[in-house]
């Protein structure tokens, strides 16, 4: 009996394991290809290889970051009726076992971050060796930033969905110094915005939750109330459309792309925002902008099309 057990509780730790690195949230980190995108480099193969080994190097940075929330979170955890169930709340996998994990993947996203300076020191070496020690500072600040977010920031109301937001400010920095391509500001506002836009929602769902129940499920989010959240989406969402039609008319845009029709695509983004506004204040699902984005079909229809329109607009136009 204890031979055909042996396996299985392997698998079950092994499984654990990869629950605890969350993997499914890495799609996050697409947010690196953003100046590749933007940048008209979408097929240049140098650029897309350096934005991959920085995807994959935030990646790994973001798995040891969960594990270091999870072990922090433990005692909390352990007393919550949902979070009782993550790896290291339930015993499956030890804190020991945790922590190496969590330098395991710290590690490997150092060593990942140093494959751009391959790819790019054959032209300038210098260039190389300087956007390779850039990813990996803008990756090391972005760990201890979450680091300092997971024990003790993330308590602190309006400072924890800035954070946030800056997190996604630091991909796509460090995918456009990887991939040499330099950033528009407008692009750099907008990310903040929408990412800040798209965490608000998140808070909401936290408060009707606390509604419901009478329990906060964050310590910060008895700071957060409807009202103030709904002025907050409407006000990020307004001025991230804002910010990209910015995008869309500026002058440099305009001279990169030499088109004038990128500004088309400012329907779509719109229609997308109304879409996660509908589904945050009419359906209350906006918990999870992962699992919106992986198993909601109109917005995966409206992100394919706007997706489709810019790259024609920028490379077939």
């Amino acid at each position: 009996m204890k031979a055909t057990n042996t396996p299985s509780l392997h698998e079950n730790r092994l499984h654990a394991m990869m629950r605890l690195l969350r993997p499914q949230q890495w799609i996050k980190n697409l947010f690196v290809f953003g100046p590749v995108i933007f940048g008209g480099a979408l097929f240049n193969g140098e650029a897309l290889l350096a934005g991959l080994a920085t995807f994959f190097s935030f990646s790994f940075a973001a798995s040891s970051i969960y594990c270091f929330n999870d072990i922090h979170d433990l005692t909390d955890d352990i007393r919550h009726p949902e979070k009782c169930h993550r790896p290291i709340a339930s015993g499956v996998v030890t804190v020991r076992q945790a922590y190496g994990l969590m330098v395991l993947m710290f590690v490997l996203s150092m060593l990942v971050s140093l494959l751009p300076v391959q790819l790019r020191a054959a032209e300038v070496p210098s260039s190389g060796y300087w956007s390779t020690c850039s990813v990996a500072a803008v990756i090391l600040f972005y760990w201890l930033l979450n680091l300092a977010y997971c024990a003790r920031l993330k308590q602190f109301a309006i400072i924890d969905v800035c954070i946030v937001a800056f997190g996604f400010v630091l991909r796509i920095l460090s995918g456009g110094v990887s991939s040499g391509v330099m950033l528009s500001k407008w692009i750099v506002l907008m990310t903040f915005l929408l990412t800040l836009f798209l965490s608000f929602a998140k808070r909401r769902d936290d408060v009707l939750r606390m509604n419901e129940t009478g329990e906060a499920p964050r310590k910060n989010t008895i700071r957060y109330n409807t009202t103030f959240i709904n002025q907050a989406i409407t006000i990020t969402a307004a001025v991230t459309l804002v910010c990209y039609i910015m995008y869309t008319v500026s002058p440099e845009v305009l001279e990169r792309f030499n088109t004038e029709y990128l500004y088309l695509t400012s329907i779509l983004v719109l229609i997308g925002l109304l879409r996660y506004i509908q589904l945050t204040v009419v359906d209350k699902k906006s918990g999870d902008p992962t699992k919106i984005l992986l198993h909601d079909h109109f917005t995966q229809a409206v992100v394919v099309a706007w997706g489709a329109s810019f790259a024609i607009i920028i490379y077939c136009l």
